[in-house]
């Protein structure tokens, strides 16, 4: 049983997900919380290399099963080495996507399955799920732009699909909020940063009455 908050932040590309998490993490600090904030694929030396090679724009001819059991593998790794050790020590770990990425991408928007890629993943996270995930919801079209329009933001493969690659993602997400919708909550991700900001963190703060509340 975790003594820790697993939380992990989901949603297409451009959807504020990294603003989001950094304002979150601000205000859970401000009250008095230890915080990891942390990123898939990623987050360690190991998941970090796995992901240069996931989201390398010349990749192109990529396997959809290979990258789906690259995701697992670096899941895997990412969470035994670093969300597991957070959340035993009581910390709330904020992930910048988990697994429903790779239900609502590969599963889905690849057309490998949700069940199929869900069952690559259950033997990398075994029983470690998040008891709460964000939806940050935004029109494939606007996310996009979002990028396009961010100097610094990093243009990976994935961002280079077709707009009805990640519509597809964004059908896939939806099925996921109708199969898990006591985990899953949708947030308007097309409104500004600061109603989104504080959207989640009454969420949040309902959901988990008592954790959150100010240490200091």
């Amino acid at each position: 049983m975790n003594k820790g908050i697993f939380i992990t932040i989901e949603g297409g590309e451009g959807s504020g997900k990294t603003t989001l998490i950094e304002r979150l993490a601000h205000t859970m600090q401000d009250r008095g919380r230890t915080v990891l904030t942390t990123r898939e694929p990623g987050g360690i030396p190991i998941a970090e290399k796995i992901r240069s090679v996931i989201l390398d724009r010349e990749h192109t001819e990529m396997d959809g099963r290979t990258e789906a059991l690259l995701y697992a593998a670096a899941r895997r790794q990412h969470l035994t080495e670093k969300v597991i050790p957070a959340l035993d020590s009581g910390q709330i770990v904020i992930c910048d996507r988990f697994v429903d990425s790779s239900l609502a991408y590969q599963g889905h928007a690849r057309g490998l399955g949700m069940d199929a890629v869900w069952e690559i993943n259950r033997f990398a996270i075994e029983d470690r799920m998040p008891q709460l995930t964000i939806y940050m919801d935004i029109d494939p079209q606007a996310g996009l732009d979002r990028i396009n329009q961010a100097a610094n933001r990093e243009v990976n493969r994935l961002d280079l699909e077709s707009l009805a690659f990640h519509e597809r993602v964004r059908e896939g997400y939806g099925l996921l909020l109708e199969r898990y919708p006591e985990r899953i909550v949708k947030v308007d991700a097309g409104r500004e940063a600061e109603e989104v900001f504080q959207t989640v963190l009454s969420l949040m703060d309902d959901r988990f009455k008592g954790f959150f509340a100010s240490r200091v």
